[in-house]
């Protein structure tokens, strides 16, 4: 753990020398702890079987390359942020974020969606776009504290490759976590802006859009865990919006044969931690799962291969990493036994376990040296009224503008 005044200047430093680093909130259990990557080079490492521990940024399309920031290759710090003070600007000249053009544009892609679904082509689509403020010198440190102030409940990364360029974000929506033999997901669908209550309701369109992404993933999970729980689903906030929410829980599939016939070793910096095969199992299982889960109905639609099919002819521009995957994949931590009074000694020990926590790439933005492009999306049904996902796109991208200080107009 450094100070945050220091943690902040080398990300700083970081930046000005053009090397790569990731900076997130790893926790917001007692206080924000602010975890970053920062690696020694500025080459790009890819993976395609998770096995390495780190930090990974996935694209939407997975056929397109997944970087990892390898733990062995990084140097990772931590500290506990507090920002009581009003920052300042955080860009230079600014343009407006849109026009009459964008609009028709995005309306007459959600009616070709409507037209599709009602054709029988797929049953829901995500449809969605991209503004861009044109705004120069955006100061990113700012804008990552910004989000972190603003957004206390979401998983806010700052994220800056060479490569790839500069990423930041605060989205509400986790994909997978997975400790031990342990998975947690979520379905999150549905959108209505907050009013100073979550105690609201939904209207038919929203709730056939929640029971569609939840009973997906079941199905599309069946294979590969056990033991499934659903719990909701129910009103869950992120920022100005609310959501409807289901959570789902389980058990991974151990594998048929014998777990200590086999062992592996998985590279944590320095260290080379032994695991059995039921880890090499749990490792190999990762894949699948991200698999089995991305993109999720609610960042692509069903059936997946259709709507992805309809994504990338129809909506004529590339979203790189939004509605992707990011987070910590197989990082070691410590697991203490539990209390035993019958034998203390018990306590002393302690066992390296895995842990991956993934995220959905929503409410997010690239950052240029002329611009801001902020991504935003919604869930399209035979229910949808085009003027009314418009709509709700400029509600989503009221996160990102938010610490932007942009007060769009439409020409």
């Amino acid at each position: 753990m450094i100070d945050q005044e220091v943690f902040f200047e080398h990300l700083k430093e970081q930046k000005e020398k053009d090397l790569p680093f990731v900076a997130y909130r790893a926790s917001s259990v007692q206080g924000d702890l602010i975890r970053a990557f920062f690696q020694h080079s500025a080459e790009i490492y890819k993976t395609s079987d998770f096995s390495e521990p780190g930090f990974v940024v996935a694209p939407f399309d997975m056929e397109k390359e997944v970087i990892l920031f390898p733990k062995k290759k990084c140097e990772i710090h931590e500290t506990v942020f507090q920002d009581n003070q009003e920052p300042g600007p955080a860009h230079g000249d600014q343009g407006n974020s849109h026009s009459n053009a964008d609009r028709d544009k995005h309306i007459e892609l959600v009616q070709k969606g409507i037209d599709a679904i009602k054709q029988g082509q797929f049953k829901k689509v995500v449809l969605s776009r991209k503004e861009v403020i044109h705004s120069s010198d955006l100061d990113t440190l700012l804008l990552f504290k910004r989000l972190l102030k603003k957004y206390p409940d979401a998983f806010v990364y700052l994220m800056h490759h060479p490569k790839v360029g500069t990423w930041l974000g605060a989205t509400p929506e986790k994909l997978l976590e997975v400790e031990r033999n342990r998975f947690r997901t979520m379905a999150l669908a549905a959108t209505q802006k907050y009013n100073d209550t979550i105690d609201v309701g939904w209207g038919e369109k929203e709730l056939e859009e929640q029971q569609i992404v939840t009973d997906t993933i079941l199905e599309n999970l069946k294979d590969t865990v056990s033991n499934i729980k659903t719990t909701g689903p129910s009103t869950t906030r992120a920022g100005g919006l609310l959501h409807l929410k289901t959570d789902i829980s389980g058990e991974i599939i151990s594998p048929k044969e014998n777990p200590g016939k086999d062992a592996m070793h998985l590279f944590s910096g320095d260290a080379i931690h032994l695991f059995s095969g039921d880890a090499m199992h749990r490792v190999s299982t990762l894949k699948k799962l991200i698999t089995a889960l991305h993109p999720t109905p609610a960042v692509c639609g069903l059936p997946k291969k259709e709507a992805k099919d309809f994504i990338l002819e129809h909506e004529n521009y590339n979203r790189e990493f939004y509605t992707g995957f990011l987070g910590e994949i197989n990082m070691p931590q410590e697991v203490k036994r539990s209390s035993n009074r019958r034998n203390q000694e018990n306590q002393a020990y302690s066992s390296i376990v895995p842990k991956t926590s993934l995220f959905v790439n929503l409410r997010c933005m690239k950052i240029t040296k002329v611009s801001a492009e902020i991504f935003v999306g919604g869930g399209i049904t035979k229910e949808s009224q085009p003027e009314a996902e418009w709509e709700e796109t400029r509600n989503k991208a009221g996160t990102m503008t938010a610490v932007l200080d942009i007060y769009r107009k439409i020409e």
